[in-house]
């Protein structure tokens, strides 16, 4: 009971939104706590907490044909209207951008991290910019550029490397990536050093470390996300499923949804090529493709049920995919986990005395407040592959040998040919053919 007042003390209140399942009948019987919350802090909150500086409150964002369809309904209604309907439209468009195709959706999450960097940034720059802190937007937004380039030539260069390789403009930039990135960040270190001004010394580098962790927090994460996208559609459609499930979808419709366990969801994209390859630079037709023989993670395996699950169903194995058992994993961090990274942000919202990081979207406030248990998953994501599923890739392996000399080539030759004769599996392999 104290994790769970704890946990709804962090949340926002009516303004933000329902992070698992569990909070739906506490947040219904609290109605009227939810109704303070969200009019802002309390009264001692704000006497425990006196010289935190203030960002000013956004203005109703909600679109004039809303507010005069909803204008018979009390305020916590109408919100539940408003926040209910543009929903919808974003579970819309997120089925429709999964139909475009993966490149579709890295682009999207590129413009999902730069406005959320944006948030960030302007909270500070709305409490500082009083101050005239030279340069303090023009550095953020170049350093920004300054880490995308870094992360995205590296990503470009490991996953794409026979287009990097026979285009010379991108071999070229690719052999110098690091030293470039390095250039890039050492020219955005020297411009805030010579933008220093005496008077505002401390508050400078405070607002330079506010930058760098938003960098953290944001780009690297989000860029996590594109890295699970190139192992395959699925491991980035069931982390964000489960998200929603415990977000968004267990505060609008959690009692209809709730029936629908996402373990069916996995099972059925298991068994669709478009949703379980990895993306590919086909040479031939020179595009990305999205095709392949599906690993052994994506195929139908029989597992044997313990005995007491036997008496009861009458069943001795069970048809899974492999995949099925990994999900459990995902929703599991999703339901435990993934809720701090929704109490991070209302910690931070707090600190500042905000409802919302912006009012992008009508009821639910910006695009930070949609994506800040997305990045903590994420996260957990890419290291749950790196650490149980991902193997060494031997296209990768040779890719990497072709772009070696020729007598390096014929060293690791040479040095393989021994270790496969001294193995016993040269021979047969010669006998074989």
């Amino acid at each position: 009971m104290s994790y769970l007042r704890s946990a709804e003390h962090l949340r926002d209140g009516g303004g933000d939104e329902l992070i698992c399942f569990i909070f739906v009948s506490s947040r219904l019987q609290g109605s009227e706590t939810e109704a303070k919350e969200r009019d802002g802090a309390s009264d001692n909150e704000t006497k425990a907490d006196p010289g935190v500086p203030e960002v000013s409150v956004t203005a109703d964002d909600t679109p004039e044909v809303l507010n005069k369809a909803l204008s018979g309904l009390s305020s916590r209604w109408k919100n539940w209207w408003v926040r209910g309907i543009l929903t919808l439209a974003m579970i819309s468009f997120f089925f429709f951008i999964i139909y475009l195709g993966p490149m579709v959706l890295m682009m999207i999450v590129l413009c999902v991290q730069i406005k959320c960097f944006h948030e960030i940034i302007m909270i500070g720059y709305s409490v500082y910019h009083s101050y005239h802190l030279p340069w303090f937007r023009t550095l953020s937004w170049y350093f920004l550029l300054c880490v995308n380039y870094f992360f995205y030539g590296e990503t470009v260069t490991d996953y794409f490397f026979t287009l990097v390789q026979r285009e010379e403009p991108l071999r070229i930039l690719s052999k110098y990536h690091r030293f470039i990135s390095f250039a890039l960040y050492l020219t955005g270190f020297c411009m805030f050093v010579l933008s220093l001004v005496k008077k505002h010394y401390r508050l400078q580098f405070y607002m330079f470390g506010w930058t760098h962790v938003t960098l953290l927090i944001v780009v690297t994460q989000s860029h996590l996300i594109i890295h699970n996208l190139f192992e395959g559609m699925i491991w980035f459609i069931v982390p964000i499923s489960c998200v929603i499930c415990n977000d968004i979808m267990a505060y609008m419709f959690g009692f209809f949804f709730g029936r629908t366990p996402l373990i069916k969801l996995s099972y059925v994209m298991s068994g669709y090529r478009y949703f379980v390859c990895p993306v590919e630079f086909n040479n031939d037709s020179n595009s990305f493709t999205v095709d392949c023989e599906p690993s052994e993670l994506f195929q139908l395996q029989d597992y044997g049920l313990p005995p007491v699950l036997q008496s009861i169903t009458g069943w001795t194995t069970v048809k899974l995919y492999p995949f099925q058992i990994h999900s459990i994993a995902l929703s599991s961090f999703a339901s435990i986990m993934g809720p701090f990274g929704g109490f991070f942000a209302s910690g931070f919202k707090r600190a500042f005395k905000i409802k919302d990081f912006a009012n992008t979207i009508p009821g639910h406030g910006g695009i930070m407040d949609r994506f800040d248990c997305q990045y903590l998953m994420a996260t957990f994501v890419n290291v749950y592959i790196a650490s149980f599923i991902r193997g060494p890739n031997p296209s990768k392996v040779i890719q990497q040998l072709l772009a070696l000399r020729p007598d390096q080539q014929l060293h690791i030759f040479n040095s393989l040919k021994a270790h496969l004769t001294e193995k016993g599996l040269l021979p047969a392999l010669e006998e074989a053919a």
